[in-house]
């Protein structure tokens, strides 16, 4: 049987899981969302500047919104916000661009034995272009998007929705983020986060918020696969 049909290509039997944000962790994306969302605060009346809202990106967008506007706001424009992102990120669908090394690296941790489950904060839409641009849809059909949680990152309910989805306790996963939120969700999860720089996160920001280890990319991790966690 192949290794990536069951999870147990190391010979141990024990199952073992890699939960992978998307947005900027294995797909181009972060800087995308952060003009995107610059304009829809800008149409509606707004000015974020758009390095507070680099910040806030790996949040679910109701945090996010949150985050940047203040919870004490004016709701009535909430939807339209909301709305607006979705319709100017969306024109960007068909020319997302995955990372160097997304594919390869989703292909070598399942040959290494884990079974890979997708955790992103974005919609089930975005999710769905996301994992075109990878291109590996035979080790990405585990993927949970923002609609599968009432709660988005940086609470834990995504990882340990995608930790039932794998079959596995926390101590036998390890979640690949590039976001502090994703960072402080896997940890409040009980999972150790491997954090990527591609996100544009800096690396010391990333270490505080307790990573357990650090790479600069996809490409650089798998470079570094074997002495990564992912290969315990």
């Amino acid at each position: 049987m192949n290794p990536r049909e069951n999870g147990h290509g190391d010979g141990s039997g024990a199952r073992r899981a890699a939960l992978f944000d998307v947005d900027g962790t294995l797909v181009d994306t972060n800087y995308l969302h952060a003009v995107t969302w610059w304009e829809a605060f800008r149409q509606t009346g707004h000015t974020v500047p758009m390095w507070r809202i680099h910040h806030t990106i790996g949040m679910s967008s109701d945090r996010l919104v949150d985050h940047l506007l203040g919870e004490d706001r004016d709701r009535s424009q909430d939807d339209r916000i909301r709305s607006t992102h979705t319709a100017l990120y969306a024109t960007y669908f068909t020319r997302l661009q995955a990372l160097e090394g997304a594919a390869d690296l989703l292909r070598a941790v399942a040959d290494r034995g884990r079974h890979i489950v997708l955790a992103s904060s974005a919609s089930e839409d975005e999710l769905a272009a996301m994992r075109a641009a990878i291109g590996a849809d035979e080790l990405t059909a585990d993927a949970l998007s923002s609609d599968d949680v009432g709660t988005g990152k940086p609470a834990p309910d995504l990882v340990e929705r995608a930790l039932e989805r794998a079959g596995v306790p926390p101590e036998d996963a390890v979640f690949v983020g590039d976001t502090v939120w994703d960072v402080k969700a896997a940890r409040k999860a009980g999972v150790p986060c491997v954090a990527l720089l591609s996100g544009g996160v800096p690396h010391e920001v990333l270490a505080d918020a307790g990573a357990a280890e650090i790479y600069q990319s996809p490409a650089d991790l798998l470079a570094n696969l074997d002495r990564s966690a992912l290969a315990h």
